[in-house]
């Protein structure tokens, strides 16, 4: 094994580590079955670390370490039971925002308002399956959903976004220079 794969499977174990570590805290608020939580801001920062694909492989990492049991999802849960239900969408369109804001992140490697788009577009994705899954299993219209599980994270989002923005640049130079 050279010293770039094992660079790289440091910086994936790292990022996903980064993510089990934020994700779990998070706060409920009493209109919805949806917490806020750190998941997000942890996501958008591996993506700045390790790129689109080993940052989405953190994400997908991170996924199966809560599937295996392990209390890294919002409120120290863990397990299938928490994908299966109202927030699973939720958890499953993390990939996508990873994939996504990645993608804008090396695409347009200095244009932070890219950097932006790319991370609303994930984030758009990842309310769209949330939603649609947090109306089927909690027995909502999606509009219903939508204003439980969407409309009411929108301010923490941006402000999320703009913590990444403020931040991830630096970070992704920093990694570059090692």
């Amino acid at each position: 094994m050279n010293k770039t794969h094992i660079r790289t499977m440091t910086f994936v174990a790292l990022s996903a580590a980064i993510i089990c570590a934020l994700s779990p805290f998070s706060f409920a608020i009493p209109v919805s079955p949806v917490p806020i939580s750190l998941s997000i801001l942890a996501i958008y920062i591996a993506v700045y670390a390790c790129g689109f694909k080993w940052g989405s492989a953190a994400v997908l990492l991170y996924i199966l370490i809560g599937l295996a049991g392990v209390p890294v999802f919002a409120g120290f849960s863990a397990g299938p039971a928490k994908l299966m239900g109202p927030t699973g969408g939720y958890i499953v369109g993390y990939v996508f925002v990873s994939l996504i804001a990645g993608l804008f992140i090396e695409k347009f490697e200095s244009k932070l308002y890219m950097h932006a788009v790319g991370m609303v577009l994930g984030t758009a994705v990842c309310y769209m399956l949330g939603t649609f899954w947090l109306s089927v299993t909690a027995s909502l219209t999606f509009k219903a959903a939508l204003f439980a599980g969407v409309i009411p994270y929108i301010p923490a989002d941006i402000v999320k976004i703009i913590i990444a923005l403020l931040t991830g640049p630096a970070i992704r130079k920093a990694i570059k220079k090692l």
